[in-house]
């Protein structure tokens, strides 16, 4: 699969004629809605904020970035070294202006609104020759009332986006991550105009009742028009398969002319089936006003953390996430990125790559993807954690670049939450990432009760303001470049936190560990060049360090979860940049098509899976000639128990040198351990322990322990 650059150069040839098959395209719904996508070509030009440029020459992917520009601008977005913490002032431009032309057929509705997914930094829209409103949140959408601006056949549209972070006023978050390089700006998620009669619908929220088999909904209906009093109708069908399963009516609702009014209603779902990674089925509901109709998938989920078990609980039920993350803002500065995260199918592949790991949980992490992935997160089947762009650090290495206030967060936030709350995958709100700010937690409290579903908040530094929330845990052993997989021995089971002690109430979410980066050719990165050295001599190769990396990962990942003491663990990251001058980075030999780097699927995805192993030893040396007993521990994820052989080999140079079978019997959602007992060549040298679990559900699973036999 390859990024369709050239494809799309061709393609803006087309332009004109593009503009016509819109309106063409756009099929009038019964209810009186019609969306026109805006998606495709656009004309861009660089310059001035206050005035439009005179050129455009240049062509652009919506959604994309300006540096898909044909011809290519230069060097959108660069923030040199020194930048690090401060926007930086762009010297060639202030902002980016994007032009296109479309057709709006037929009588003009009542109702005409613009929506802009998301776009850096900061948008004002521009309709006839009518500024009609900015926005300045570079995460969330937009919403622009352009009734007043739309014409009946052709219609010329500019979006105005802020060339750089300095364009942002200082309360507004702008994405600073302390190892971005570049900031690039564009329009990065769709743009819709949403034409509809009045009463219109502006959104609904459906929050499952899987005790009951119904969902309640809460419709938000706004009226252009005079006084009116209307009922709303529901419906709701199976996503894939249409077949309608629940229907309902709402109570009369009052609206007063230029006003807004609320719909609540409770619907039962027909053979109500669950949604869960495992099982990711949708429904889509419609509501009608009569005038407007509005639709959305959702599932029948529900999630919480239980503050007694400090467990997460999916559909009623414990569950043990197993996951990664997702810096996507960095992958937008990487060479390899092209127009990758807006190519459908590259989405979906990556998504079902996380699956292949065994993962059923992933953190977008640092910022907002494209509204495209959690779709494709539903359909696929993972739990997103999903964390608001804001990382500025803790006590002696902050960076408050930003007089971040809880006002204008709590109106992002809101913004955020209305955008996603129908999406099952969608599981936890997190408000930042390693950051000592009071702000964002007020403003999770003045928003927390918006959320009909009760989804549970993470918010880095700051301690979980309710029973439930969860307590945040990076706990990054390999940061001391003289750390040693051995000195595992004496570490707590219990997850700490990076600037707040674990209080021992919250369930802990490990969203991060390892500190053992390399770049995608295998080279270290800045962080872990000192600890290879450490750990392998000046003299590594390649090789050596991805197998190092791969092992090592594999088994604190083993060490994490087989002590039961984290409701997830998910490593980082599995999308990053790769750079020299890189921090961190992910494990693709071939990002473009989705290649693993194959030590690390080979023993980090045992790793994962749902029933693993651990061999719990982790001593660098043994007496030759001598017996020692392994502990080998054995845990469970599924809701089923599970039986089954452990095979214990003793290995040199890759040749079994011993050999016995164990029994385990570890019960649904448990954790069990052996013993065996494994005589020590006499002579000296390396081996290794190899625990390998027979015919679990993902096959054979193995662990292995690395050590030296020394004389005596």
């Amino acid at each position: 699969m390859k990024a369709t650059l050239p494809t799309f150069s061709r393609a803006c040839t087309l332009i004109a004629a593009c503009a016509l098959l819109l309106a063409a395209r756009a099929a009038a719904a019964e209810g009186g809605r019609r969306v026109i996508s805006l998606d495709g070509a656009w004309t861009i030009a660089e310059g001035r904020l206050d005035q439009v440029p005179a050129d455009f020459g240049r062509t652009v992917p919506v959604p994309g970035l300006v540096c898909l520009a044909r011809p290519a601008f230069a060097e959108p977005g660069l923030e040199n070294g020194e930048g690090k913490g401060n926007p930086r002032k762009d010297p060639r431009r202030d902002a980016f202006w994007y032009r296109r032309t479309f057709l709006c057929d037929g009588p003009l509705p009542a109702v005409a609104i613009l929506k802009i997914g998301k776009a850096m930094f900061g948008v004002r829209v521009i309709l006839n020759g009518q500024t009609v409103g900015d926005h300045l949140p570079c995460f969330t959408p937009g919403y622009f009332d352009v009734r007043g601006a739309l014409r009946t056949g052709p219609n010329e549209i500019l979006v105005r986006v802020g060339a750089d972070r300095d364009a942002l006023p200082p309360d507004v978050p702008d994405g600073f991550d302390f190892e971005k390089t570049r900031y690039i700006p564009g329009i990065f998620d769709s743009v819709e105009l949403i034409l509809s009669g009045t009463p219109n619908l502006v959104n609904l929220q459906v929050a499952p009742d899987i005790g009951s088999g119904s969902a309640r909904v809460e419709a938000q209906v706004r009226n252009a028009g005079g006084d009116a009093v209307i009922t709303l109708r529901f419906t709701v069908r199976e996503a894939r398969s249409g077949k309608v399963v629940g229907a309902a009516t709402s109570d009369p609702v009052a609206l007063p002319g230029g006003g807004e009014g609320r719909a609540d209603v409770r619907i039962a779902i027909a053979g109500c089936h669950l949604w869960s990674p495992e099982d990711p089925f949708l429904y889509r509901i419609e509501a009608d006003s009569g005038a407007d109709r509005m639709e959305t998938e959702f599932g029948m989920r529900t999630f919480r953390f239980d503050p007694a078990t400090r467990t997460a609980v999916l559909n009623g039920k414990p569950y043990f996430m197993r996951g990664s993350n997702v810096t996507l803002y960095r992958f937008f500065e990487d060479t390899a990125c092209g127009d990758l995260p807006w190519n459908a199918d590259w989405v979906r592949l990556f998504h079902q790559r996380m699956k292949e790991m065994h993962w059923n949980c992933l953190r977008y992490c640092i910022g907002f993807p494209p509204e495209a992935w959690y779709r494709i997160a539903d359909e696929e089947g993972l739990l997103i954690e999903d964390e608001f762009p804001i990382w500025y650090g803790g006590t002696g290495w902050s960076k408050p670049t930003k007089a971040l206030g809880s006002a204008e967060l709590a109106v992002e936030y809101s913004e955020w939450m209305r955008e996603r709350w129908n999406h099952p995958c969608a599981v936890i709100w997190d408000a930042s990432n390693e950051t000592a700010s009071t702000e964002t937690a007020v403003a999770v409290q003045r928003v927390r009760g918006m959320d009909l579903s009760g989804r549970p908040w993470s918010n880095s530094y700051a301690t979980p303001r309710v029973p439930g929330d969860a307590f945040e845990s990076h706990p990054y052993h390999f940061n001391n470049p003289k750390y040693r997989l051995s000195d595992l021995a004496r570490e707590a089971v219990i997850p700490q936190g990076n600037e707040l002690r674990n209080p021992g109430d919250s369930p802990v979410v490990i969203n991060e560990y390892g500190w053992l980066w390399l770049n995608r050719d295998g080279s270290p990165t800045t962080l872990t060049r000192e600890l290879y050295t450490n750990l392998l001599g000046p003299e590594s190769t390649t090789a050596g360090r991805r197998h190092l990396y791969a092992r090592t990962l594999a088994a604190e990942t083993e060490f994490w979860r087989s002590h039961r003491q984290a409701a997830a663990v998910m490593h980082f990251t599995s999308l990053g940049y790769s750079r020299p001058n890189g921090q961190t980075s992910d494990h693709w030999l071939d990002v473009a098509t989705l290649a693993w780097e194959p030590e690390f699927l080979s023993y980090v995805r045992d790793a994962f899976a749902p029933v693993g192993v651990m061999v719990d030893a982790w001593a660098e040396t043994y007496e030759a000639g001598s017996a020692h007993a392994f502990r080998i521990a054995v845990v469970n994820d599924l809701y089923q128990d599970w039986s089954g052989a452990v095979r214990v080999r003793l290995l040199r140079d890759g040749v079994p040198i011993g050999e016995q079978e164990k029994r385990a019997a570890v019960p649904a959602l448990g954790r069990a351990e052996v013993e065996a007992t494994v005589q020590l060549p006499r002579e000296p040298g390396p081996c290794q322990v190899e625990a390998v679990l027979v015919g679990t559900p993902a096959g054979d699973v193995r662990s292995l322990r690395d050590f030296t036999v020394l004389p005596r």
